[in-house]
């Protein structure tokens, strides 16, 4: 199977996302453009931030942190956390359990 193969959708201007999801967990892979804010928010999910391109400022519990391409953040669940997309960027998000709000 191919990523590409997998509808794009636009969650939020200027981001484009693919999900893959299993019965306990789902994946993301997001395209951000550059200077797209991601407003705050929290979920009950374990959250694994991957940045593969780009450079993204994450906010977690209030302390932002400028992460690159190779950088990882773990967001625990109920986290009140948010971002900026600095540079355009690609990145992985793995959320356990499933994201049923994600799914459709």
């Amino acid at each position: 199977m191919k990523i590409d193969d997998i509808e794009e959708r636009e969650l939020l201007p200027g981001t484009r996302v693919r999900f893959i999801h299993t019965d306990r967990m789902t994946v993301a892979h997001w395209h951000f453009d550059p200077g797209i804010d991601l407003p705050e928010h929290s979920h009950p999910h374990d959250q694994i931030t991957n940045i593969l391109e780009g450079e993204f400022e994450l906010t977690v519990d209030g302390v932002p942190e400028v992460l690159s391409a190779g950088h990882y953040r773990m967001i625990p669940p109920d986290a009140v956390h948010s971002g900026r997309s600095i540079t355009a960027c690609k990145i992985i998000d793995v959320f356990c359990p499933a994201r049923e709000d994600y799914r459709s």
